[in-house]
């Protein structure tokens, strides 16, 4: 069975599917598409001889069961997203460029669309490899169809392959990871895992199990229009009022300005008129208390804002998305000891850094299955520039196949 052909099969042929997830829309999935990937995997999985295939439509995952062939050793499940970021994913073109020579790479011509060493330097590590690039005017959806590819060829590859002892293996497709909200509904009884993970990485070697601390807020400011002939005394502006909240907030703690551990509050969107205004902000941190500091520190500034008007024009409302997984994960490192041993048993070296978000597994491991994040190859995610080597594919499906062998001994 050819690792290579068929990772790269299943990536272009699930990445025409648009899955692109919605996040002003209540549903689950948040959009409808998603079903005709999903749909696809119910039957693929099927198809390639797994068991307990099954969509489930409380919470639109699909889940299916590779039985173990031994006692005596953990179950472990594996899990990806089949939804894609907040950019055009409306008829995605996949390129394929055999032996890439490291150059810039016209993505289109008609366009003048071209992916530069210069702005990607990263592409310098994958010459001589095939690339999947889109032709740049949607994304690839290498996250996470990338991932997905990997764990069903992974599974078909185990199949086919039963003189490789593992135990029991779970695999899990879901909707939403895009927006936040994927594993919200995730049934961790039925899934029943020792622990897992989730193929939802970007180069190759990345393993992490530390992840931010993520909250959001929607802040609203009432202003007062009146005409700006008679206004004095009397026009509350809301767009002065949101100037002064931004003001606020600490000038250094931004995306653009921090890095490793480092976190921010991200104003994502300000959307203002003079009788009213609407923000909307994101707060991350690694450390729980530098989190709660943050969160802290713009209800206060709504408190100061609200304290120099008597009709007290701001209010807030702010939420937890979801938690630092080293908090459960660093209580039982198997998952990670594994996945380190099987990268190093292939010749990766591993790649342990605190990841600069979050997965399904952050909140995952929050509902009492430990699931750590692996690579799965995709470099410039959720635009026109993403693209992922072959080669990289065919390591995190070489990782998985050595994970369950592993876990045995």
């Amino acid at each position: 069975m050819n690792l290579f052909d068929k990772t790269q099969e299943r990536l272009i042929r699930y990445a025409k599917i648009n899955t692109r997830s919605d996040a002003f829309s209540p549903t689950t999935p948040s959009t409808t598409c998603q079903f005709d990937l999903l749909h696809l995997l119910v039957e693929e999985l099927k198809e390639i001889g797994m068991q307990e295939v099954q969509l489930n439509p409380e919470n639109a995952f699909v889940t299916a069961t590779l039985p173990g062939n031994m006692d005596n050793a953990p179950s472990i499940g594996f899990i990806a997203h089949v939804d894609t970021a907040d950019f055009n994913s409306e008829n995605v073109q996949p390129n394929i460029i055999p032996d890439y020579d490291g150059k810039d790479i016209v993505l289109n011509e008609a366009e003048q669309i071209v992916m530069t060493v210069s702005d990607f330097p990263n592409l310098a590590n994958y010459q001589g490899q095939t690339l999947i690039t889109t032709d740049g005017t949607t994304l690839l959806g290498a996250d996470d169809k990338a991932g997905i590819a990997e764990i069903m060829t992974a599974m078909e590859y185990l199949i086919a392959h039963p003189e490789i002892p593992h135990g029991k293996i779970r695999v899990a497709f879901g909707p939403d990871e895009e927006i936040g909200r994927g594993a919200d509904k995730f049934d961790v009884e039925h899934f029943a895992c020792d622990f897992a993970y989730t193929m939802d990485g970007g180069p190759v070697g990345e393993l992490q199990y530390e992840s931010f601390n993520a909250a959001g807020a929607t802040i609203k400011i009432q202003g007062k229009n009146i005409h700006p002939g008679t206004a004095k005394g009397k026009m509350l502006s809301a767009i002065d009022i949101a100037n002064q909240l931004l003001n606020l907030l600490p000038a250094e703690q931004v995306p653009e300005k921090t890095e490793g551990r480092e976190g921010f509050i991200h104003v994502t969107s300000v959307n203002a008129t003079v009788e009213e205004a609407t923000i909307h902000l994101i707060i991350r941190d690694h450390d729980r208390q530098l989190f709660n500091a943050k969160k802290a520190l713009v209800t206060h500034g709504v408190t100061q804002l609200n304290a120099k008007y008597p009709t007290q024009p701001v209010s807030i409302q702010m939420h937890d998305d979801y938690y630092n997984m080293a908090e459960v994960i660093e209580k039982d490192m198997r998952s990670v000891e594994i996945a380190k041993q099987a990268m190093k048993d292939l010749g990766i070296e591993p790649i342990i850094e605190p990841i600069r978000g979050g997965t399904d597994g952050s909140k995952i491991s929050f509902m009492g299955l430990p699931t750590p994040n692996i690579f799965a190859g995709g470099e410039n995610m959720h635009g026109r520039f993403e693209y992922v080597a072959v080669e990289s594919m065919v390591k995190a499906t070489e990782v998985i196949i050595k994970i369950v062998e592993l876990a045995t001994q």
